[in-house]
């Protein structure tokens, strides 16, 4: 470490004078150390030093777990210290550990200690705050140039939804957001409510493709006691627990016709009954909802109530899919490198030119979630700090080699067109489930079969 380079600091609280004594002499080379004696010099160093790591001294006296307990959870409540906790004790109950770490602390260390070794858990740990400080300063500067919370773009396409977000978070107005799978609509439906008058209050989600018919109704209206078997104890519903938040419901077209004539009821009411209640309770909730249905044929073929229509599809947002908004692509690319290189304690990767140009050519079927799942597998399976064109899945690499469609020629050899079908069959469901995470219902969808298909299809390939 050169003379001139801010060396971090490390804090020692140990009511063991000799232990800091010999803790001391051995980190002060490579790091500034600050010491105090108890719990209350702990508070004042954390709050007053912007210290790196502490090493907070557990002593075996009753009552010191409680304190060390409670000194975590503060440091877990605030925003302005990111200070890491290495608990130093002599105590090797599995119990306390696991306490500790559960509540926030970055490692538990057994005394005696072993300062070599410390050393080291230091390192790391210094290591870990760096990275996760980068990517908290990434994260702000994106957001704060191209986004509205997790949802990241600069393209005009995108300044369009951002400035429809602002416009309809301050209203109370029912929001309708429309666009294909995996182009982000519960990112903007989480927006609308975090920047919305009912920001404090709960965001309640659900995925109404997730659950049959009889499971979907005591989910959302909740149920009584003994309305069915199994029903052991009252159970409020989704909707009782949006009240005065938001409820968002995804893929509302595969409500059922029963589910979205109680749906309507509930928002003509502003109430609920529960499964096998009579009385109404009462709810006051912003419905946000999101499709990728064509709801407008639906209704035509009424497989979708006109009524409720007109009831949810009072402001729609229009999300583009990834491959309209094609210059967000580095963008989000480098986003989520930063993202999964500081998840996953990485060095800092970058994604070669060509690269970018690979991704940029791509068609992106499953739109940002598939970009971001392969942006992942990347960054886990690249070794090197660069990101090369090499490194790409098969289809994303053919699709960045050439724009147009190669003809293609036969081995002279020939070969089995049955076992080739199956093995493009078996890839086409293979990279279903995995652009939908391994979602039944999200895979059918874009495999476009129904569910006995899907079912068949995971059975035949073990999946």
């Amino acid at each position: 470490m050169s003379q001139n380079a801010v060396r971090p600091r490390v804090g020692i609280v140990d009511d063991d004078e000799e232990l800091r004594a010999r803790i001391h002499a051995s980190l002060r080379g490579d790091f500034e150390i600050l010491d105090g004696h108890d719990y209350d010099d702990a508070y004042r160093l954390l709050q007053e030093s912007e210290l790196d790591v502490l090493l907070l001294g557990l002593p075996l006296p009753s009552g010191a777990l409680n304190k060390c307990l409670e000194l975590l959870a503060r440091l877990e409540a605030t925003d302005d210290i990111d200070t890491l906790v290495i608990v130093l004790s002599s105590e090797d109950k599995k119990s306390t550990a696991l306490k500790i770490i559960d509540s926030g602390a970055y490692d538990y260390f057994l005394k005696p200690l072993d300062t070599d070794v410390l050393h080291v858990l230091i390192e790391r740990a210094i290591e870990k705050l760096r990275i996760q400080r980068e990517n908290r300063i990434l994260r702000d500067e994106v957001n704060r140039k191209s986004g509205l919370g997790d949802l990241l773009g600069s393209t005009e396409a995108m300044h369009h939804v951002f400035e429809s977000i602002r416009r309809v978070a301050r209203s109370a107005s029912t929001v309708i957001i429309r666009g294909e799978s995996g182009t982000g609509k519960e990112l903007v439906a989480r927006s609308i409510h975090e920047n919305s008058p009912r920001r404090t209050r709960p965001f309640i989600s659900v995925n109404c493709a997730a659950l049959p018919e009889s499971l979907m109704e005591a989910e959302l209206f909740g149920y009584e006691k003994g309305a069915f078997t199994g029903a052991v104890a009252t159970k409020e519903g989704r909707v009782e627990m949006a009240d005065h938040g938001s409820l968002f419901l995804d893929e509302i077209a595969t409500l059922t016709l029963p589910l979205q004539t109680k749906l309507l009821r509930v928002l003509e009411d502003h109430a609920v009954v529960r499964l096998g209640g009579k009385k109404p309770v009462k709810v006051d909730f912003r419905l946000i909802t999101a499709t990728n249905e064509d709801l407008e044929k639906m209704v035509h073929e009424e497989r979708f109530r006109q009524d409720l229509y007109y009831r949810i599809h009072v402001v729609p947002i229009f999300l583009p899919p990834l491959r309209d908004r094609v210059e967000d692509i580095p963008l989000l690319a480098d986003y989520f490198v930063q993202v999964y290189c500081a998840a996953n304690q990485l060095v800092k990767k970058r994604i070669s030119e060509d690269t970018l140009a690979a991704l940029k050519k791509y068609s992106w079927p499953g739109n940002v979630r598939e970009l971001e799942n392969v942006i992942q597998r990347l960054v886990l399976m690249c070794d090197a700090d660069i990101i090369e064109f090499r490194d790409l899945p098969r289809e994303i690499a053919a699709d960045g080699k050439s724009s147009g469609r190669e003809s293609q020629r036969l081995p002279t050899s020939g070969f089995r067109l049955d076992q080739e079908l199956e093995n493009y069959e078996r890839k086409l469901v293979e990279t279903a489930f995995q652009q939908s995470g391994h979602d039944k219902v999200e895979a059918a969808k874009l495999l476009g079969v129904d569910r006995n298909r899907i079912n068949y299809l995971q059975r035949k390939f073990s999946l």
